[in-house]
């Protein structure tokens, strides 16, 4: 069995090859154009973990690992469509993880091309791949971005997703859209996955939790928008993962009861799915910082700010669907998590 990883140096990406490398004879092949979007060293550590060298990476070029003899990464740029279609025909992989993209919701208002190039030329790069390789599944991150104003909680994968807030959610939203017409056209069995807010070790240093722990520990005020008040569906990462591993070995088939003239949008008459991945447990900002404080033992000095462009105000995941077909729910509770959490940043921070 054969699993590319693509985003194989980022957050979620990192650690389900973490996971997947526990399972005996699975052949695991990594992907990352390693970017400077944030700290490269994050990525370098991340990589160091499972065996990879980023001081002697040539692009284009494999190396194995030497930790995990199962293991092997590439460095390469999605957006480098023929040699992207050509390296997943030779390679014949049975599965495909792509978690690779341009993320950041800020980030898109003054960097949109970023997006465009990653999200869209990127995507459409596995794709053309996953088709021509004859791909038993391709699973792709989404976002929960993509409901933009959508107010009615909770967040449901059948509720329409028209009006997003940020180029980035539209990138994504364009993921689903470009994965369906795949799945019909092709057969290819496509799950995007909509994650909400994730969490946890090895998270990125531009989110939340990294730039509040950084702060407090550093006698540094935290800016804190929406005056608090913003209420996510913090999700850990080791539920992520599990998740994905569990859907990986489980490609979606044609819905029989769809019916054009009551379209659900997350199925379809072709092997389409997406799933929503979430803690079904919303929070308010504030109360995350508080937990933050409590795993810290020091107390946070804020700023108070408000709501900034492309933000949504709040996300709870419907998590149902997820839960009745692959029998796994997220769990872990804030609590718990942001512990995990800060463990390993005063490790990594030394």
């Amino acid at each position: 069995m054969k699993i590319l990883v693509t985003g194989a140096a980022g957050f979620i990406g990192f650690n389900l090859i973490s996971k997947l490398l526990t399972i005996p004879k699975v052949e695991i092949v990594g992907l990352d154009v390693i970017n400077d979007y944030y700290d490269i060293n994050l990525k370098y550590a991340r990589l160091a973990i499972h065996g990879i060298d980023a001081k002697v990476l040539v692009k284009n070029d494999f190396q194995i690992s030497k930790v995990f003899g199962n293991y092997r990464f590439i460095m390469a740029d999605l957006a480098d469509h023929e040699f992207i279609v050509d390296f997943m025909v030779n390679e014949k992989f049975d599965y495909v993880v792509n978690l690779a993209a341009q993320a950041g919701v800020r980030y898109s208002i003054d960097n949109p091309r970023a997006y465009t190039h990653s999200n869209i030329n990127g995507f459409l790069s596995i794709l053309e791949g996953a088709r021509f390789s004859k791909v038993k599944h391709l699973i792709y991150a989404s976002t929960s971005s993509v409901y933009g104003l959508n107010s009615k909680m909770p967040l449901s994968e059948r509720q329409p997703t028209e009006h997003p807030m940020s180029l980035y959610s539209a990138t994504k939203k364009a993921n689903e859209l470009m994965a369906h017409t795949y799945s019909h056209l092709f057969g290819l069995p496509t799950t995007g996955l909509r994650f909400f807010t994730v969490y946890g070790p090895w998270g990125r240093p531009d989110m939340a939790l990294f730039l509040f722990a950084d702060a407090i520990l550093n006698g540094n005020p935290i800016k804190v928008f929406n005056n608090g008040d913003m209420i996510r569906d913090f999700t850990y990462v080791e539920d992520i993962v599990e998740a994905i591993q569990r859907l990986i070995f489980k490609p979606p088939s044609a819905d029989s009861k769809w019916d054009g003239n009551d379209p659900k949008s997350d199925s379809s008459s072709c092997p389409y799915k997406i799933f929503n991945i979430g803690n079904s447990n919303p929070v308010k900002l504030n109360d995350y910082i508080f937990a933050l404080e409590l795993a810290l033992g020091r107390k946070a000095e804020k700023i108070f700010m408000e709501i900034q462009k492309g933000d949504v105000v709040a996300t709870h995941a419907e998590t149902s669907s997820l839960e009745s077909f692959i029998d796994f729910k997220p769990k872990t509770s804030i609590e718990d998590g942001v512990k995990k959490f800060v463990q390993w940043y005063l490790n990594y921070k030394k």
